[in-house]
């Protein structure tokens, strides 16, 4: 990757008046957008892959894995979660290394910006990338593999808090997990592997029933699963609940967990986060 990222200068205030907070926020999160959109591997990556990987399993995949469930309905719905997962997880986890090396980060903490600022502006970049990339997705799976809408108010708002929840602990993870790297180059092979891994585990390219045990109970301690869970009660039948590990789609038990992975990704940034790398001290 080689956009070289910068600062935002501080805003110069009028005579007797500075500017609000919520601007300031505002402001950092269009330079985050801008960042992001000029970086052409993580548009690629993060756009493209999801939809590159529905049309590979399509292709090699057709059979119905329940009554008027295909396997391709069932890996979109990972997809959708899993490009959740990829703009804020991994983008945040291997992007914020790379800042903090080049002397960002440092930077930034040394103008008069509330530091609260530089952490909303990413969230709003995950936020407005998020949306897109779902909603291309969405546009993407009900045009060529017959994906079905949510056809009840219920459905889309299910689909509204699995999404925030989910997005919530992802960002607040992957801010945390960039102070594992120790350089720039680092944090992709930190990152990355985890995502992968997750991805592999928690239903996204296999039925999760059929997946071992172990491997079961290890994706449940982490969001994605549940991401890709309560993602399933919205898009397919809900018959097909039944074939869940517990009987059901469980949308309290999903709530529960991803709210608490909010608390656990929370706890991890106050506690991790750092502005410099270790070698600036």
């Amino acid at each position: 990757m080689t956009t070289t990222t910068k600062p935002a200068a501080p805003v110069a205030a009028a005579p007797g008046r500075r500017p609000g907070g919520a601007a300031l926020a505002l402001r950092q999160g269009r330079l985050e957008i801008t960042q992001f959109l000029r970086s052409r591997e993580s548009v690629v990556f993060t756009m493209g892959f999801p939809i590159i990987m529905i049309l590979i399993f399509a292709a090699i995949f057709s059979d119905e894995i329940a009554p008027g469930v295909s396997y391709t309905q069932y890996f979109i719905t990972g997809m959708i979660a899993t490009g959740l997962m990829t703009v804020s997880f991994q983008n945040l986890g291997i992007w914020i290394p790379i800042e903090r090396d080049r002397g960002v980060l440092k930077r930034y903490r040394g103008t008069p910006m509330p530091k609260w600022v530089w952490f909303a502006g990413k969230v709003l970049m995950v936020v407005a990338i998020g949306i897109a990339e779902t909603a291309l997705l969405l546009a993407v799976s009900v045009a060529l593999f017959d994906l079905n809408l949510p056809d009840t108010a219920a459905k889309w708002a299910t689909f509204g808090w699995v999404a925030v929840l989910g997005v919530t602990a992802c960002t607040l993870c992957g801010i945390a997990i960039s102070s594992l790297a120790r350089t720039a180059r680092s944090g992709s092979a930190v990152v990355t592997p985890v995502a992968l891994v997750l991805q592999f585990i928690s239903g996204v390219f296999f039925v999760f029933t059929s997946l071992p045990s172990w491997m079961q109970q290890v994706a449940a301690l982490f969001p994605l699963k549940w991401m890709c869970q309560g993602l399933r009660s919205v898009f397919l039948p809900d018959s097909f609940g039944a074939q869940e590990p517990g009987g059901s789609f469980e949308l309290g038990r999903v709530a529960l967990v991803l709210g608490l992975w909010c608390v656990i990704g929370l706890v991890l940034c106050l506690t991790t986060f750092r502005w410099t790398t270790k070698r600036d001290g």
